[in-house]
């Protein structure tokens, strides 16, 4: 039976709360910033009051980005930039990582445990570290300014390898087996059986996958060298260039709005999955 004791109840959900309004408060700042002219946002201290200019401002930037005091193209098309490229670099990471793993699982040749530990050793070795013989590859074959300098050199993932792996190990051999007898190839057998094992799996590490490729800075930041390329996180980054005195900090607080919608609606739709791909332990 378990004890109810209301006083720590009470506490519990006041720490929740706090901590609730503690994440929440910058969000209400950029919401109400993001309201007001460019006048009323740069007053200090900002007025915690919203304004009216919420919707006049979501659609100015959207549609013609910042005002000619900063080099910023519309918000649109950074926010198409940055979808593209999350999208790819989730969808791509999940798929290589997913058929690496299922071949040194189900696979055996000579230096299989080897390759996987080749691919584990990249862990330590992030596009960060790597950085500048990375630009002279994607430089020298002409992948500047594109999807495919935006997204190939991010696609290897050592973790998605390794999770994959480690799952398909669980995998009991009788299904390879049955799968065998039945006269199922190693694709089919992937497809009909693995597949849908997996699904959980791949849903909670597209959530994680999607937001690493939607906050991308530092790599996009060198590939985009063309206003026209540039993600939303560049993009930010390039409104705010012009010093305090050229900021329009209501139009960069509603490009912050719009930048924060699509991660969370991935998380939203798919927090059932994600969750449950975290902690389920029924395979």
């Amino acid at each position: 039976m378990i004890e109810r004791r209301p006083v720590l109840d009470m506490i519990s959900h006041l720490v929740l709360i706090l901590g609730v309004m503690i994440v929440a408060f910058p969000i209400y700042i950029a919401l109400v910033a993001s309201s007001q002219t460019a006048e009323q946002a740069a007053l200090a201290p900002l007025s915690l009051i919203p304004g009216d200019q919420l919707f006049n401002n979501l659609s100015a930037v959207l549609q013609s980005g910042a005002s000619g005091n900063v080099s910023a193209g519309p918000v649109l098309r950074m926010l198409w930039i940055s979808l593209a490229s999350a999208l790819i670099i989730a969808i791509g990471k999940i798929s290589i990582s997913m058929l690496s793993a299922f071949a040194m699982v189900y696979f055996r040749f000579p230096g299989r445990s080897l390759f996987f530990w080749m691919i584990f050793v990249t862990l330590m070795l992030p596009v960060e570290v790597r950085i500048t013989p990375t630009y002279k590859v994607v430089s020298d074959l002409g992948m500047l300014n594109s999807y495919a300098g935006l997204t190939i050199p991010l696609i290897a993932s050592a973790t998605a390898t390794f999770l994959f792996r480690q799952f398909f190990l669980t995998v009991p051999d009788e299904l390879a087996e049955a799968a065998r007898i039945d006269g199922a190839g190693p694709l089919r057998f992937f497809k009909d059986v693995l597949w849908p094992l997996s699904r959980t799996n791949v849903v909670a590490l597209f959530v994680i996958m999607f937001i690493y490729g939607w906050n991308q800075y530092l790599w996009p930041l060198l590939i985009s060298t063309e206003q026209g390329m540039y993600p939303i996180g560049v993009g930010i980054r390039r409104m705010i260039a012009g010093g305090d005195a050229a900021v329009e900090w209501n139009m960069v607080m509603a490009t912050l709005l719009l930048a924060m919608l699509p991660p969370a609606m991935v998380v939203i739709l798919m927090q059932k999955w994600f969750v449950k791909g975290l902690v389920d332990s029924e395979k």
